[in-house]
């Protein structure tokens, strides 16, 4: 067939002569090869092996089995080496902190604190010498001692140079520097985040007691500082400098070139390197085998085979199988393999089914499930299937439902259409059974009957049956599974002549002789111990000798003991086999390996066999093993055998060596090593291409164009004996088994299609084969590729005998902001401790960075045994990745280097300068915009029956409704059991706060205008309070009262509070009164220093003489103070105008009357919450149903239920009281719609808010309790803040609030661009209520004071009556206020006094119409400035990272960010086990990565309720931030990101 195919192919023969040709015509060939093993093995290993040093041997190898797939001692000196040279770099890592709890040790003794080391690795002592030889007494030897032997390679154990220093005073010295660093650094304190109101406002230490949460675990208020400064004493703030110091190292420079994604940010693309090594060869020539001779006794096809041998020699042994003792267990001869076969092939096609319809017929397929323990039924059964015309597909026997990968099995079995099960009696009885006795069905499969080949089980064969024998067709004979990376199953179908000419080309190319004896150890199901130990075995009548799996664990040198008895001429084993015998070997004495003539190594194309094999052959010399016998073979699935070395009698012809530059493989050149042979890849030849076959390399990636011949591709092979499709898969199959090579001129070098055999490689001088790797293997990071298998060597070889467990180390890349980023998953040693393992880890990353140049993102250790495995035992890769990817690896360690690894994160934005004011504001125009302004109604033009506006003041309006009408009920109050517990008349609240006047001035001594805190649970008594203060002409400042389980924390706040207000006097009740002066309130602060406490539960009896009225409106009502949720305190003065207008707008906004009934469920302390639990009934005379949000802690349903009892058409609540009942009453709506709670009369229910509205709260708020009534249009939300305690408002009249979609990443920008629902990166804001009647809005630019135009991002100013007069503070900065409370644009309206709010948002006029039918205008806030975070020059807000940090994994249950000398720290609440605490790291830090381009810093994991929360609902971040840099928090977890 391929006689025709000569263009562009060349015969191995002439290839050699063009060689020796070039070399002496002194063309410089691109590489070259040593030959030789001699040369090839370090120096200490020529010494003539004697049995002294072939026990060294043992010796050094047996202190822990590792994966000797990898092993090579030249690299592990290599990697010494290059860790060497790391010395010179200090490298200090922080290490992570653990909760002891996490801490896996084998004794307490062991444990060492995490705070006394730096993490930097190489000052420690190390135990052992480079080959890990036990050293004496003495102990640890010196470090620069022990690499110049590794790099000496003198393997002479020796302890004669103890450690000078030992590894605990260097990481004490080490960590000293660090504080000392740090110390230094604190005196110029690291930015503050919180830029905008630092300056003019108090901050505060703790945040307020957080009611519905359990309280942080905060140390004392006195020992901290505020978020500005450090306290010198944490261990956080050293590790974060540390850290700080680490990162500021240059690292690998950052990409010049970007691209742009969505048109929107600029990514960094990776531009080649004008330096990298490109091929310079001609193009190559592909190469062709030698011709496929036929032999005239070639049977016809493999069923004639067995039917020969089966009658001629039936006694001939066929396969003798072994017991775990090694002893024979049983024989199958030639003549028994025949008869059982037919039998099996009679019972599958006649006893299955009914004759009428029988269940298989030839062609079918039929799946063989047999373990690994029983060759001789298994071989039964496959011949039966050949025999009947059956395809068997055999598989792994499944050991659970839910085995690794068994899924995917299924699959496969189902898209085969299998529906019979071949089984042995033995498996059969093992399998799951249900408790009926039936074998389940496992998770993905189809459906199958399950059919035992055990002869006794079977009926005989008519006399007159025979199985029909034709020579080998093209139909398919068998199909073999092939786990693909992604963890899919493929099945590949081999045809019957193909799988009669792979035996051929087997036979001929390793001379095969009849009967010759043949030991296996591989699997006999697939790939290579397939096709020599059951196929082309039976071809050649040869005698299999089957080693299973769990003999070789009990005894690894059972497979050359039997080459010994049986004088086995060929032997199939792995590296791991050879490996695993020398571990095992003891001089024993009565081995002889001289009858081998063939020793096939299955996986010999992997690299890193190759010092398995010289380390063998060294050993085993001595034993009559020959140099020449090593047969390293290359295979792959699709492609059966691609190469294999043939067996010469030529001692003289060493086998091909290639040394190779790992830095020239990564970009796909043959570069021969001139370096200092630190990275080098050593191959070994795979032998010549089969007989039949033609080869050539292909480019990996795009149009399959021949490779120059100095350059890597993927092999691919053009014959007969290969794969011919992935079963059921046309499309794939297209890709991988019909390529078409093209020359450089773009024609096929071919007529024929050539297969992808997966292997990466070259062709070499003489039509030598050399593979570098797998397809599967490779991983492209920034257009280098690099393979995992090279990245598993390395972090082997960083003493691997000490901590990784036997050898188990997964390596795979994940996507991340596109680009692959590696990961290392690696089991580590049951009694490693805390330090060996960051030590190995931080060792891991610096070797993979000198030998590979490229960084590891994530480096991951799990305790042993945990990986998910294949049948055989080995790392599921896919699935662990799987594992990794979904959050449910459980490692102990994690150390994420996202610093180093990311390299295209988008350029930090620089900020363009201003347009001037001339070129941009014409009329109201701004830039080509309409202005973004807009107005609530107007107060003056409404007309309405306003009694109270007569009144300039609230104390005048209480006092008028005390005598119109008295008894109407203005105040509820209700219990947690949703009863009265107390209610207000107009005239009992007059009454009561005259005598509260009257005590004032009398008990109290007080002047009017002196200042009044009212420290009272929310309640009838605070209400009573303030209006007495007005009486009396005091100032009142409602206080929140301390938390009697929180003492410490909350009681600072209310002693700051009172202080800062110049309280001249408290006012409370009894209870409270009591709790001031405890014991506890005296361990937090200095109780002797309180104002006078008055304690109103005991009032006098008598009126006042007359009621203060004040001289002035402009003049002070009260003081309302608030923490912001950056941790400032900040108290503002409100007016008697500002307080009446205030109460006029809501009034008229919310349409109240003295009729309605208000349900109030806020806290009363400050702002809009204030103002709608103690000011608005007395101005509108409605009546307010006030349920104290803790109440709901006992009873979620308290509030909804009274809203529902009471008929209410108005309620507002907080966003705590919110996501209460949202999560409280999730599971309850069925039973509350039973109850009779109905919503259906609310029409507007707001949430009181000083922050962007909550839309998924508010949403699935909506969506909860649609069934109880509640009209989703009704829910909304309010806006207020420091300057203007109420902005917005939905109120009943007006448009249903809107909401728009906005690019995220234009929004860093200070941009707003609009975009579709749904589409990438786009948020969603909901609109923050109606503009209050008597409210203006602009949006002006924070830093110029311009106005901006419509949908443009800006600062919200506001002007109204009801904006508060100034902040209140001790130092009396009048400077500071006036910009705040007085500024004016830089351009168009200059006159007007606006108020700043410090929140960032924008207006946007929208289709909609108001109630006077004007178009309606929507505020849409986006945060706070002081809240918001610059990062790399863009402007991020915390709530956006923290919504996508909650979506990352669901034990997340709650997450806030702050920034910290530039980096950024995620803090999250962990709800699972502490098990589950590592797996979150990776996770938020992909995600911020992903969809912020941010990397994180540092992540925090928690226990719940760690972060604090304030009344309304919001985080404190920068309280959360103290406690973190104070190591107040007790985290589970701290990593710190590299």
């Amino acid at each position: 067939m391929l006689r025709t195919a000569n263009i562009g192919v060349c015969d191995i023969r002439e290839a050699a002569a063009r060689e020796r040709a070039a070399s002496t015509a002194g063309n410089r060939p691109l590489f070259y090869f040593r030959f030789g093993v001699d040369q090839a093995l370090p120096q200490e290993r020529r010494t003539p092996v004697t049995p002294s040093s072939s026990s060294r041997y043992h010796r050094r190898r047996s202190s822990g089995s590792r994966d000797e797939r990898y092993r090579s001692d030249v690299h592990t000196e290599a990697v010494q080496a290059a860790l060497a040279k790391h010395k010179e770099r200090k490298m200090a890592v922080p290490m992570p902190s653990k909760r002891r709890s996490l801490v896996v040790q084998t004794s307490m003794d062991a444990y060492t604190p995490p705070d006394t080391s730096s993490g930097s690795e190489d000052e420690g002592s190390v135990q052992g010498d480079s080959q890990g030889t036990p050293t004496s007494s003495q102990g640890s030897i010196n470090m620069e001692h022990w690499i110049s032997q590794a790099i000496h390679g003198s393997t002479t154990s020796t302890t004669s140079s103890s450690s000078t220093q030992s590894g605990g005073s260097g990481a004490a010295h080490r960590l000293a520097d660090v504080m000392a660093q740090t110390h230094i650094e604190n005196h110029s304190a690291p930015p503050d985040v919180t830029t905008y109101t630092s300056e003019h406002s108090i901050q505060v230490e703790r945040p307020q007691g957080s009611t519905a949460r359990v309280a942080p675990k905060y140390g004392n208020a006195e020992l901290m500082e505020t978020g500005d400064g450090v306290p010198v004493s944490s261990r956080v703030s050293a590790k974060i400098q540390q850290l700080v110091n680490t990162l500021k190292r240059p690292k690998r420079p950052p990409l010049r070139e970007f691209f742009v994604d969505d048109f929107e940010e600029l990514l960094e693309v990776q531009q080649p390197d004008p330096n990298q090594p490109k091929p310079e060869g001609a193009q190559m020539l592909a190469m062709r085998g030698e011709q496929l001779g036929v032999v005239t006794n070639w049977p016809p096809s493999l069923e004639a085979a067995l039917q020969r041998w089966g009658t001629i020699s039936p006694k001939a042994p066929c396969l003798t199988t072994m017991d775990t003792n090694g002893k024979p267990l049983y024989i199958l001869t030639y003549g028994k393999l025949w008869t059982r076969s037919m039998k099996v092939a009679y019972n599958i096609l006649h006893k299955l089914g009914t004759k009428q319809e029988p269940m298989v017929r030839p062609g079918d397929r039929v799946t063989l499930v047999f373990p690994n323990n029983d060759p001789a039924a298994f071989m039964v059964a496959f011949y039966g299937c050949l025999l009947a015309e059956v395809v068997p597909v055999p598989i792994e026997v499944p050991l659970t439902r839910k085995d690794a990968g068994s899924q995917q099995i299924g699959f496969l079995l189902g898209s085969c259409g299998v529906t019979v099960a071949l089984t042995s009696d033995a498996c059969h009885k093992g399998l799951p059974k249900s408790p009926t006795g039936e074998i389940p069905q496992f998770k993905g499969w189809p459906k199958l009957l399950w059919f035992v080949t055990e002869s006794k089980h079977l009926s005989k064969p008519p006399r007159d049956w025979f199985p029909h024998i034709k020579d080998a067709n093209n139909d398919t004979a068998y199909i073999e599974y092939k786990t693909c990376k992604d963890g899919s199953v493929l099945g590949v179908t081999v045809t019957r002549i193909a799988l009669l000419t792979h035996c051929q080309a087997l036979t001929q190319a390793l001379d095969t002789q009849e009967a010759e004896t043949i030991v296996n150890v591989l699997d006999f199901k697939k790939d290579v111990g397939l096709w020599h130990g059951i196929l082309t075995s039976v071809m050649n009548m040869m005698h299999v000798i089957s080693i299973p799996y769990s003999l070789m664990k009990v005894n690894p040198l059972s497979w050359i003991q039997k080459v010994c008895q049986y004088k086995a001429k060929v032997a199939c084993v792995k590296s791991r086999d050879m490996h695993w015998a020398l571990v095992a070997h003891r001089d024993q004495r009565d081995i002889n390996l001289s009858s081998l003539r063939m020793l096939i190594v299955a996986d010999g194309a992997n690299p890193w066999s190759i010092s398995s094999c010289d380390a063998f052959l060294n050993v085993f010399q001595s034993k009559g093993l020959r140099q020449e016998v090593i047969c390293p073979c290359a295979s792959s699935p699709e492609a059966l055998t691609v190469a294999i070395r043939r067996p010469t009698d030529d001692s003289n012809q060493p086998p091909g060596r290639g040394v190779l530059s790992m830095h020239g493989l990564t970009y796909g050149v043959i570069r021969v090593d001139s370096e200092e042979k630190l990275s080098v890849l050593t191959v070994q030849d795979v032998g010549l291409v089969m007989p039949g076959a033609i080869m050539c390399s292909v480019k990996p990636d795009g149009i399959p164009q021949l490779c120059k011949t100095d350059e890597i591709g993927e092999l691919c092979v053009c014959a007969i004996a290969t794969g011919t499709s992935y079963y059921g898969l046309s499309g794939m199959t297209k890709n991988t088994f019909e390529v078409f090579p093209m020359t450089s001129s773009g024609g096929p070098i071919t007529e024929y299609p050539f297969i992808r055999t997966g292997l990466l490689g070259f062709i070499g001088p003489g039509g030598l084969v050399f593979v570098i790797g797998k397809m599967d293997g490779l991983m492209v990071v920034s257009g280098r590729r690099h393979n995992a298998d090279d990245i598993v060597a390395t972090a082997l070889a960083v003493e691997p005998m000490k901590f990784v467990y036997r050898g188990r180390i997964a390596v795979f890349s994940v996507s991340v902001l596109h680009d692959e980023r590696i990961v290392i998953v690696a089991e580590q040693r049951p009694d490693s401790t805390e330090e060996d393992s960051f030590q190995w880890m931080s060792r891991v990353l610096q070797a993979i960075d000198s030998i590979h140049q490229v960084g590891v993102y994530c480096l991951a250790l799990v305790p042993a045994n945990t990986l998910p495995k294949t049948p055989l035992g080995g790392i599921h890769l896919s699935e662990t990745k799987q594992l990794f990817l979904e959050g449910s690896l459980h490692p102990c360690n994690v150390l994420m280097c996202p610093h180093t690894c990311v390299t295209n994160l988008p350029k930090p934005r620089q900020k363009q300068p201003e347009i001037g004011p001339a070129s941009v504001m014409v009329g109201n125009l701004v830039s080509g915009k309409r202005i973004a302004q807009a107005s609530g109604r107007d107060l003056g033009q409404i007309e309405d029956n306003d009694q109270a506006r007569k009144f300039l003041f609230l104390s005048e309006v209480l006092q008028w409704r005390a005598q119109t009408t008295p008894d109407h009920v203005l105040y509820t109050l209700l219990n947690c059991r949703g009863t009265i517990a107390n209610s207000l008349t107009c005239v009992q609240l007059h009454k009561r706060a005259e005598k509260i006047a009257v005590m004032l001035m009398e008990r109290g001594h007080l002047q009017d205008g002196d200042h009044v805190a009212l420290v009272y649970p929310p309640g009838i008594d605070l209400i009573a309070a303030f209006y007495g203060c007005l009486y009396a002409g005091c100032v009142p400042i409602t206080v929140r009262p301390p938390h009697p389980q929180n003492i410490a924390t909350t009681l600072p706040t209310v002693k700051m509070i009172v202080e800062v207000s110049r309280s001249a006097c408290l006012m409370t009740t009894q209870l409270i009164c009591k709790l001031l002066r405890s014991r506890e309130a005296a361990a937090a602060v200095d109780i002797r220093t309180w104002p006078p406490v008055l304690d109103t539960d005991d009032l006098p009896k008598k009126r006042p003489a007359q009621i203060y009225k004040p001289s002035n409106p402009e003049t002070l009502a009260y003081l309302d103070f608030s923490v912001s949720t950056t941790g400032m305190l900040a108290g503002v003065k409100m007016s008697h105008a500002a307080t009446s207008a205030f109460c006029r707008s809501i009034k008229l906004q919310c349409e109240l009357y003295p009729s309605r009934e208000v349900a109030i469920c806020l806290d009363p302390y400050c702002g809009l919450g204030f103002v709608l639990w103690c000011l608005c009934s007395v101005y509108s005379g409605h009546q307010s149903i006030l349920i104290p949000p803790s109440e709901l802690e006992t009873n979620p349903a308290l509030w909804l239920l009274a809203v529902s009892q009471y008929k209410v058409r108005d309620t507002f609540c907080s966003y705590s009281v919110m996501e209460l009942c949202t999560k409280g009453l999730g599971s309850q709506t069925e039973s509350l719609k039973a109850r009779g709670l109905d919503l259906s009369r609310v029409r507007t229910c707001v949430v009181v808010a000083e922050e962007r509205p909550r839309i998924a709260l508010t949403q699935s708020f909506s969506k909860l309790f649609k069934d109880l009534g509640l009209h989703p249009r009704a829910v909304s939300t309010s806006l207020g803040c420091r300057v203007n305690l109420a902005i917005c408002l939905q109120g009943t009249s007006g448009p249903d609030p809107t909401t728009v979609y906005v690019d995220m990443r234009a929004l860093r920008h200070d941009r707003v661009r609009l975009v579709e629902r749904g589409s990438p990166h786009s948020l969603p804001l909901m609109e923050s209520g109606k503009i209050l009647p008597g409210v203006r809005i602009i949006i002006a630019n924070p830093e110029t004071k311009g106005p901006l135009g419509d949908s443009h991002l800006g600062e919200i100013w506001v002007h109204s009556t009801h904006n508060a007069s100034g902040y209140f503070t001790i130092y009396g900065d009048e400077s500071l206020q006036s910009d705040h409370f007085n500024s004016r644009l830089s351009f168009g309206d200059t006159q007007t006094i606006w108020a700043r709010t410090g929140y960032l948002g924008f207006l946007r006029r929208t289709e909609l119409t108001d109630a006077n039918g004007e178009r309606h205008d929507a505020l849409y806030v986006v945060g706070a400035l002081d809240e918001a975070m610059e990062l790399r020059g863009m402007r991020y807000h915390p709530i956006d990272i923290e919504t996508s940090v909650i979506r990352a994994h669901k034990s997340i249950t709650e997450c806030a960010v702050f920034t910290w000398t530039n980096l950024l720290v995620v803090v999250v609440e962990l709800d699972g086990s502490e098990q589950e605490a590592l797996d979150l790291v990776p996770l938020v830090t992909n995600v911020v990565l992903e969809e912020h381009y941010l990397i994180v810093g540092v992540v925090v994991v928690v226990d719940i309720g760690v972060i604090p929360i304030n009344s309304r609902g919001e985080k404190q971040r920068m309280h959360l931030r103290d406690g973190f840099l104070a190591d107040q928090l007790d985290p589970i977890y701290v990593a710190y990101n590299m």
